[in-house]
């Protein structure tokens, strides 16, 4: 059997998670087919795995196809029960060894700096200490939850040595990527915080190092979609056109869904339209108890990837409320994108993290946690916006987020003049 020309391999929490960070290794690895990479490879977690951590996943029936040439690989762990996370970051990294092995110029991505840069950097260390010369070059995406939550908790906790370790492993990569801008002057705030407390030189290294990759989207997927088609997929679901308003994202209290409830129930609009909530996640339960009685709150947790688009453009509106925790802050917000390429009723958010890097001056805006603002914001959309003024800041919308386009964000990742493995940094 002849070996690949170029090899990319993404370590990733790939599908069926509902987690945007799926969406974006799709994205690029479909654009690599047609950027001279013959073989791409996902890394990811065995579906046990996935089931057992409580992660929302996607109905397993509706995933759309991977092109042939992509290839999703979810190693067994090694080891027995003695070993009870290890064995799973055992399988990942002793599979890419395998992978680097191969006298094949290869990328490798991680997303998600831990674990997943984690398994990058000890398989090529390994794979060099064994002899075994793999040409490979190095790249890992701070998605942003690697911040707010692995380092932002470890140095709320006084645990600066977990900090420690996942910054040394990111700088050991060879190409340093942070999903926004907003995450990016995270990564620097919080090397600068561990700098002071460790006498280390992080930040330094990170502001010189560390580049901008926005998510990429299939924007295709989402521009134009088939009136028809939405008017069939409302009506299996007993909506209709302009007839609600949507929340389509994990549900989670980070999201800002409770508030999102709460503003609703006091609506003017609420005469007029429904609650979509179409998701899951942590908070579904609860959410689903708090609207038990209120026949205007819709739950949908069935959602596809081919239906996403066709509830976007038949919205009255679209509601991210999102607002920052402890645990998670909104580091970009694909869906905010996904929505104002499907065309439709406005987009409600707020500017928590990156989401302003995603609207630009396309949406609704109110102010974090501000329950009455939201109930007004929703209101306004629903009752008093001009058919006018709705088209216009759709077609607004709509080219901003065009900026986001896969193609785009894969070039500006992969030049087109790279067309080999580089000599990766020194570990």
């Amino acid at each position: 059997m002849s070996l690949p020309r170029r090899r990319l391999v993404i370590a990733v929490r790939a599908d069926p998670v509902i987690c945007g960070h799926s969406g974006e290794a799709r994205n690029l690895a479909e654009v690599a087919l047609t950027r001279g990479f013959d073989d791409v490879r996902l890394l990811t977690w065995p579906m046990e795995v996935l089931e057992a951590a409580g992660l929302p996943l996607k109905p397993m029936d509706g995933l759309l196809p991977y092109s042939p040439g992509i290839t999703v690989e979810r190693p067994d762990p090694v080891g027995d029960y003695r070993v009870p996370d290890g064995r799973y970051m055992a399988g990942l990294t002793g599979r890419l060894i395998e992978l680097l092995s191969e006298p094949v110029p290869t990328v490798c991505l991680s997303m998600y700096l831990s674990p997943h840069t984690d398994v990058v950097v000890n398989a090529v260390t390994a794979a060099r200490a064994a002899g075994l010369r793999p040409q490979v070059r190095t790249m890992a995406k701070a998605v942003g939850s690697d911040v707010t939550n692995v380092i932002r908790n470890a140095l709320r906790e006084e645990h600066f040595g977990a900090a420690i370790a996942l910054f040394t492993t990111f700088l050991a990569n060879d190409e340093l990527i942070a999903v926004s801008e907003y995450t990016r002057d995270e990564i620097i705030a919080c090397a600068e915080e561990v700098d002071h407390i460790a006498g280390t030189s992080f930040a330094g290294q990170c502001r010189e190092r560390v580049i901008i990759g926005y998510p990429p989207i299939d924007t295709s997927a989402y521009l134009d979609p088939d009136p028809a088609a939405v008017e069939a997929a409302l009506a299996r679901r007993g909506l209709e056109r302009d007839g609600y308003i949507l929340f389509l994202s994990r549900v989670a209290r980070a999201k800002g869904v409770y508030d999102l409830v709460t503003a609703f129930a006091q609506s003017r609009c609420r005469d007029q339209v429904k609650l979509v909530i179409a998701g899951n996640g942590p908070a579904l339960e609860h959410i689903q108890a708090m609207a038990l009685e209120d026949e205007q709150v819709v739950f949908l947790t069935d959602v596809d990837d081919d239906e996403k688009p066709l509830l976007m453009n038949g919205c009255a509106a679209y509601t991210l409320p999102t607002k920052p925790e402890p645990d998670f802050v909104e580091t970009f917000g694909i869906a905010l994108v996904e929505k104002m390429l499907s065309g439709g009723g406005p987009v409600i958010t707020t500017i928590t993290g990156g989401t302003g890097e995603a609207i630009g001056d396309t949406a609704i805006v109110v102010e974090a946690g501000n329950v009455n603002a939201l109930t007004e914001a929703m209101d306004e959309a629903v009752l008093n916006l001009a058919p006018a003024d709705r088209e216009a800041m759709a077609v607004r919308a709509r080219e901003f987020a065009l900026a986001f386009d896969r193609e785009r964000v894969f070039d500006a990742l992969f030049p087109q003049s790279d067309t080999a493995a580089q000599e990766p940094a020194v570990m």
